[in-house]
């Protein structure tokens, strides 16, 4: 639904090549987390810890390792010092980090492709209109106006897009709030397509379940802005109302920062610096500005742990019933999958020539989980059955590189697994 909506908008009124809007079902392996766009090349890249290119491809094509070395060489990739710094966007890459993002990556893909069909362009300028694209389909005011392809259809079809909770995930929020902890929710949707989504996927009660809720917060801005630069609003109608000079109470709010926001639960705890957990499934936007700008206690959504037949550590097999998670390696129907095109999101090789001996490393994505988050998990449901004390391993520089991954690490990072597929 996501790649049609940008679609039909750079076909219909970007002129666009109408193959655009057909799918080959196969051709979604080609999205795959933690891609660059370098924008003026039209070429995707896979980058390693240290900013070398491990993969790339040019549109949806795959480049051969000679080509690699011959394009990039084995240094830094040109714009890894500023996209590592995760801080700016640029005219010039786009980094796709989570999946509501992804599907623009295929579409960038086979612009480019579409555009070499033509004549192989020196520099591609497709990405203002993919830009307007999101833009005409994301504006704040598109939900209300049925605005371009995807509000109209998630609003009519609410069932086919949105999973609803687990049970076990409603309970425990219920526990977190009877344990005395205040609950936020923080989201860059409007407040109308929020409510839509949480009165589907949790009910209709859904503002019991918490204290505060911040609509069109704009992350990752919300945690760099002053308050001066990004008041809260109140709300009317998903109108937003005048700024506020500060804070006072709960509630519903849209906009802000996360400075004005900490004051607030200063005053709520009645601590001086009460500590806060937040859970995100963006690097860019949730995860490291989480960590960089607040300090707040990072827990990284991963999906890509679901793709993985989930080895136990021996010490878990031991513990008691109770203190495991319900997380049984088959009772997730995974939505993800390991892209043959792009292969882990963990791990990879360093192109080389044909005869050179392998050197596997991991991937700057991979390194990024490591430094910015305390732990990462497959989703909400693996630690929902936990207690509310049980006590995690986080990633730190004295524990190993996998401590942070709950309930196991991926299996590409385990030593002696060759469950990396070297194509």
């Amino acid at each position: 639904l996501i790649y049609d909506s940008f679609a039909q908008y750079m076909v219909a009124e970007k002129g666009y090549d109408k193959d655009l809007l057909t799918l080959a079902p196969d051709s979604l392996d080609f999205c795959c987390k933690g891609l660059v766009l370098d924008i003026e090349e039209g070429n995707f890249l896979k980058l390693a810890e240290d900013g070398t290119v491990l993969r790339a491809s040019h549109g949806t094509k795959s480049m051969t390792s000679e080509e690699i070395l011959e394009t990039y060489g084995r240094k830094e990739w040109k714009h890894f010092n500023t996209v590592s710094g995760m801080v700016s966007r640029s005219a010039k890459y786009y980094l796709y980090d989570n999946y509501f993002d992804l599907p623009g990556a295929l579409l960038c893909a086979r612009v480019v492709d579409s555009l070499d069909q033509h004549n192989r362009q020196k520099k591609y300028d497709f990405w203002k209109d993919m830009v307007a694209a999101v833009q005409h389909n994301y504006k704040i005011t598109a939900f209300k106006e049925d605005c371009g392809t995807y509000f109209p259809e998630v609003k009519n079809n609410p069932d086919k897009y949105l999973q609803r909770y687990p049970e076990s995930v409603k309970k425990w929020l219920k526990q977190l709030k009877s344990a005395g902890k205040i609950l936020l929710l923080i989201t860059s949707s409007h407040s109308d397509y929020c409510r839509l989504l949480c009165e589907h996927i949790i009910g209709n009660d859904f503002e019991e379940y918490f204290d505060i809720v911040i609509t069109n917060a704009l992350k990752p801005g919300f945690f760099s802005h002053t308050p001066n630069q990004r008041p809260f609003r109140t709300l009317e109608n998903d109108e937003e109302q005048e700024a506020l000079l500060s804070l006072d109470k709960p509630g519903w709010y849209s906009q802000g920062n996360a400075t004005q926001l900490y004051e607030l639960l200063k005053k709520m705890t009645g601590k001086l610096d009460p500590k806060v957990v937040y859970f995100g499934d963006s690097m860019h936007s949730d995860i490291f500005p989480a960590r960089h700008y607040s300090n707040w206690e990072t827990v990284l959504i991963l999906e890509e742990l679901l793709g993985d037949k989930v080895a136990v550590p021996a010490e878990a097999e031991s513990e008691p019933l109770e203190k495991k998670g319900k997380y049984e390696g088959d009772q997730f129907k995974p939505p993800y999958f390991v892209s043959k095109q792009w292969g882990s999101f963990f791990m990879d090789r360093l192109p080389g020539l044909e005869n050179a001996e392998e050197t596997l490393v991991h991937t700057w994505s991979c390194k990024c989980i490591g430094t910015y988050s305390t732990i990462a998990i497959p989703s909400l449901e693996a630690i929902a059955g936990l207690p509310l004390d049980y006590r995690f391993t986080r990633f730190s520089l004295n524990n190993s590189a996998t401590a942070g991954y709950y309930p196991s690490p991926p299996r590409a990072l385990l030593p002696n697994e060759e469950s990396v597929t070297m194509k």
